[in-house]
């Protein structure tokens, strides 16, 4: 856009090049439109460009719901980079948070979905008063830190938290292995072998969480409350590694230099990290401490908040109760501090931007029997959606949440594995890193960082059966409770419902309802099949989900097999819930025939008056042998858990 006037740019294989930070740019997807403003635009041309984009959709005669999306140079959404050819990974921008705040308030007032958000105050989810123990992982050991020491960690070390915490009815447990910036391999295997040691021999089933130096969830933060990361090691194996390199031992002592940046949100909330003790590691949105063997520094950056500085005051408290700091503002530092960091150079002086977050997607991992694995999106996702014989995988782009069935028979190694081997596929590119802090939930036991993706009720939560019979339930007014099994016993209990505030998952972050994404439903499938495995007939949107994988030739080394573990296989469920109806092929004799298309639960042209438990009943056998694949005979001799599975995949329940 020019002036307020569009000009064509390009039609097909469009490149990030095209895109110039000087102007603002129009992005007509038909159903859709992207307004793209660069970082140097003036508040003039951004306010022209939405008016060039309005004048448009009328001229067009485009539909007044047609949704339009302000994006900002740098935060950019997944779903616009899907519209360009290799758009690059990792984009850097600053901005000043001034311009920030008044152009996004400008954009919401007229109703725009703006893609940049300011700070918000981060509330913790979880009851923050419970008990910590950290134990420090060294030569294939775990040993407890005395309780004075827990608040301070090493980044050449790993580390098992264990944070017990009341809930409703009963204590739940959050484990976290966190594996610092310099740690050794060796010593984060170690980590995870333990924590899922420990987790076993608890009561419940505790969540699981992997997280890495300078990834930390907010969450993390809020459980330790105060916490102090150096630099350097304890373990055996990182002074090996020091010994074995010749690297200098970077360990924390009060005899070396030291800059620590002090960050957090409040005092039940605070942290001091310990960073590479030059002048480029200081930027102006926070507050430092430059400890010289001989003074002590507190420096004060212009972006900081008032608040900073209590936490500045307070760090330096607990970090050395007897230092006596010399206060000193950015702008006004002395000879010597410089001297300290080795010299003045260059380093940010700009408030950090929070980038904007997309609503999660949800992927359903089914494990079908054999070693075959089916990833598939779900587009509006619900409570509902959560199958107890599946493990299905929450991407919040900031987080990893792999959730466990209680009816699937995956362990949370195993689930651990699965969601490493989602990160490093990074199907929605959108540049997930592999330290992304991930979580494993079991059926059950989810804890509300969970929960408050949904629109969450307790009582669906609760309920026994596999996914069919639950239905069934539902369809019949029931309200039938579980009685959870768990490894030791402990009063069953419901998780608390979702927290105010929280968004439901079937709107987007601008209150329209979601649109179908860009990727296919289906979006891959391993699979390592056997002779006598049933025949299945994938639909015509699935495709491989990794290449060299084959329903003939097995999965490949880089599939979601499991190498060290059996072949995943629903288990089967009592069969307690009664069903009324015949479940037979005798039962379908005398049934009105009904083609497929009207009898799928989402169909277009519904059938009225049917046994909805029964759905495929109503197939002719032709389509129902080109449907499932095998005879009406044949699919009523399977276990009921069985026909279950293949009716869902299937849309027929």
């Amino acid at each position: 856009m020019t002036r307020g006037k569009l000009f064509e740019v390009a039609k097909e294989l469009l490149n990030r090049e095209l895109l110039d930070k000087d102007k603002c740019y129009m992005l007509d997807c038909h159903t859709e439109i992207f307004v793209w403003m660069g970082r140097c635009t003036s508040m003039t041309e951004r306010k022209s460009s939405i008016s060039a984009t309005e004048d448009f959709l009328r001229n067009e005669g485009r539909s007044t719901s047609t949704h339009v999306t302000l994006l900002t140079e740098g935060l950019e959404t997944a779903r616009f980079k899907s519209n360009f050819v290799n758009w690059p990974k990792k984009e850097e921008l600053k901005l000043y948070e001034e311009g920030r705040g008044k152009v996004a308030a400008m954009f919401k007032q007229h109703g725009y979905d703006v893609k940049e958000l300011l700070e918000d105050d981060h509330e913790p989810l979880i009851n923050c008063r419970g008990t910590i123990k950290v134990l420090q992982v060294n030569s294939g050991e775990a040993y407890l830190i005395p309780l004075p020491d827990q608040s301070k960690l090493f980044s050449g070390d790993c580390y098992i938290v264990q944070y017990t915490y009341p809930g409703k009815g009963r204590d739940e447990n959050l484990f976290y292995a966190w594996f610092g910036r310099a740690s050794q391999m060796e010593d984060r295997v170690d980590a995870l072998s333990h924590m899922y040691a420990i987790a076993d021999s608890t009561r419940g089933f505790p969540t699981l969480a992997q997280v890495y130096q300078d990834n930390e969830p907010e969450q993390f933060f809020s459980v330790f409350q105060t916490l102090i990361v150096f630099k350097g090691g304890k373990s055996s194996r990182y002074k090996k590694l020091i010994a074995e390199t010749g690297m200098p031992d970077e360990t924390f002592d009060e005899t070396k230099t030291a800059l620590f940046r002090v960050q957090g949100k409040n005092s039940n909330n605070m942290q001091a990290i310990q960073v590479d003790q030059v002048s480029s590691s200081l930027n102006s949105s926070y507050c430092y401490i430059l400890q010289t063997g001989l003074s002590v520094f507190a420096w004060i950056g212009n972006l900081s908040s008032t608040e900073d500085h209590e936490l500045l005051d307070r760090m330096i408290e607990i970090i050395n109760p007897t230092w006596q700091p010399v206060s000193i503002r950015e702008g006004s530092e002395p000879d010597i501090f410089w001297q300290a960091l080795g010299g003045k150079t260059e380093y940010p002086k700009e408030k950090k931007v929070k980038q904007y977050i997309e609503g999660p997607h949800l992927f359903a991992v089914t494990l079908i029997e054999g070693r075959q694995r089916i990833l598939k999106e779900i587009y509006n996702f619900t409570q509902g959606d959560l199958t107890t014989e599946d493990v299905l995988i929450l991407d919040c782009q900031s987080e990893l949440y792999v959730w466990i069935g209680r009816l699937s028979s995956v362990t949370s190694k195993e689930a651990h594995i699965l969601g490493q081997k989602f990160l490093e596929m990074d199907i929605l590119c959108e540049g997930l890193p592999q330290e992304t802090p991930m979580y494993m939930v079991v059926e059950g036991q989810e804890p509300p960082f969970f929960t408050r993706h949904f629109s969450w009720d307790p009582s669906q939560a609760i309920m026994h059966g596999n996914s069919f019979e639950r239905k069934l339930s539902l369809l019949k007014g029931g309200s039938q409770q579980s009685e959870v099994s768990v490894r030791n016993s402990w009063p069953a209990g419901s998780r608390g419902g979702t927290p105010e505030g929280s968004r439901r998952n079937s709107i987007s972050s601008n209150g329209r309802a979601k649109s179908a994404s860009p990727i296919p439903n289906v979006l891959g499938v391993i699979s390592c099949t056997s002779e006598n495995q049933l025949p299945y007939s994938p639909s015509p949107a699935e495709v491989k989900l990794f290449a060299g994988s084959s329903p003939q030739n097995g999965s490949s080394d880089d599939s979601l097999a499991f190498a060290s573990s059996p072949a995943l296989q629903p288990m089967v469920p009592p069969d307690n819930v009664r069903v009324d109806q015949v479940e037979g092929s005798d039962a379908s004799d005398n049934l009105s025939i009904y083609p497929y298309e009207r009898l799928k639960v989402r169909s277009v042209d519904p059938v009225t008056g049917i046994d909805i438990t029964r759905r495929e009943a109503y197939l002719s056998e032709e389509e129902f042998r080109e449907i499932f694949g095998i005879t009406k005979t044949a699919f009523y001799q399977l276990p009921k858990w069985r026909q279950n599975k293949l009716k869902m995949s299937l849309h027929l329940f």
